[in-house]
């Protein structure tokens, strides 16, 4: 028998070709473009991930959704989160996916949303910040008008609710103008529409977050592996600020700035543009290890990451394999059990191919990242 704990894995919608990206990068760009391209850099680095069977799929042919619903429950995950893109006079980007599962009820699988409230950019093939789209929030009008197609989602009975309200993540809220009114509007359109209310939740780490801005929200999510990353530089960035203070009382601040220009400290920012490599197994542990200090936090989980695909200067995480990622999880289950006042799990992710980040079944390991999950939640 599972255990209850609510798996929701993030779920990316870019493989089908959009006019946007068509344009961008050339006709028919995808997710799968950057997978494919990927090399190796080092000995034993895994690239390119290949899909299990070299299942290059469009999301947008029949039965594939239906087929990776009733995969991902038959391996124990309670949802997926799908990320949501909405500009200005309603324009958006990659929706026929949600549009489709709407119209189809044999998808059969929990479904959330998370509006990844950013510009579009050419960072997906590792380019520059080029913008293809600009995130301009408009008015109340198109607020409204937003919510409101929101709301259709909402009332479908796959949709995830807390206390028969839907939930909404917000992936960079601290982006949006005039924050406090803006999440006013959305909770009173929610209503207008007959919820009792909705759960926004902040998706990227609430490092950027002041306090004020944060207690708009309902919950906010452990994204990792970047929240706790972000987390272990903040808790540094304390400590280095009070060292600071104490050399410049003492020696003053020209002595001061000419230290930091000697210092391992611009020796690691500027080799933060190469590639960089870190170690599976410590952030697990910090993952673990991590107190919690606001009972409004969800706990969050990563299968691996490497982005080296969209970019040779990105993060590859070194030792992953389906066994330690089972471990882990049946270790963060029973953290959830004891620590947490929810009983959800935010993994990342379902299919971030071009990130390293994916539960679906590829070459190397077969299904067997997704059959350690189902382990892991089942009962001892």
């Amino acid at each position: 028998m599972l255990q209850n704990k609510k798996i929701i894995a993030f779920y990316l919608p870019q493989f089908h070709s959009i006019p946007e990206n068509d344009e961008a990068y050339g006709k028919g760009f995808t997710e799968w473009t950057n997978t494919k391209k990927a090399e190796p850099l080092f000995d034993g680095h895994y690239q390119p991930k290949t899909p299990y069977g070299e299942d290059y799929y469009c999301i947008l042919d029949d039965g594939v959704m239906e087929k990776q619903a009733k995969l991902a429950k038959e391996n124990g995950i309670y949802g997926f989160c799908y990320y949501h893109y909405w500009f200005k006079n309603g324009k958006k980007i990659l929706e026929k996916p949600l549009e489709n599962m709407l119209k189809n009820p044999n998808i059969d699988i929990p479904f959330c949303m998370c509006w990844a409230n950013e510009n579009w950019t050419k960072r997906w093939d590792g380019g520059n910040n080029e913008v293809i789209v600009a995130q301009d929030y408009g008015d109340m009008k198109d607020l409204d008008d937003h919510i409101q197609y929101l709301c259709q989602f909402f009332k479908d009975d796959r949709y995830i609710k807390e206390d028969e309200m839907p939930i909404l993540l917000i992936y960079k809220p601290e982006l949006i103008p005039n924050l406090k009114k803006v999440i006013k509007r959305i909770r009173k359109k929610v209503v207008e529409n007959g919820f009792p209310g909705i759960k926004l939740i902040v998706q990227f780490p609430t490092f950027f977050l002041e306090g004020a801005k944060l207690n708009l929200f309902d919950n906010y999510i452990q994204f990792e592996p970047i929240f706790i990353h972000l987390e272990l530089v903040d808790r540094e960035r304390k400590k280095y600020k009070k060292k600071i203070k104490r050399i410049m009382l003492t020696i003053g601040f020209d002595k001061l700035l000419r230290k930091i220009q000697n210092s391992k400290l611009v020796g690691n920012m500027q080799s933060a543009r190469k590639l960089t490599h870190r170690l599976y197994d410590n952030d697990w542990d910090d993952i673990l290890n991590y107190k919690i200090k606001d009972k409004r936090l969800i706990a969050g989980a990563f299968v691996d990451w490497d982005n080296t695909s969209r970019n040779i200067c990105g993060v590859v995480y070194e030792g992953s394999t389906p066994d330690k990622f089972g471990k882990n999880m049946k270790r963060l289950i029973n953290k959830v059990d004891k620590e947490y006042s929810n009983e959800f799990i935010y993994v990342n992710a379902w299919n971030e191919w071009a990130e390293g980040a994916y539960l679906e079944p590829d070459e190397k390991y077969g299904y067997a990242y997704l059959e350690a999950l189902k382990i892991a939640l089942e009962d001892d």
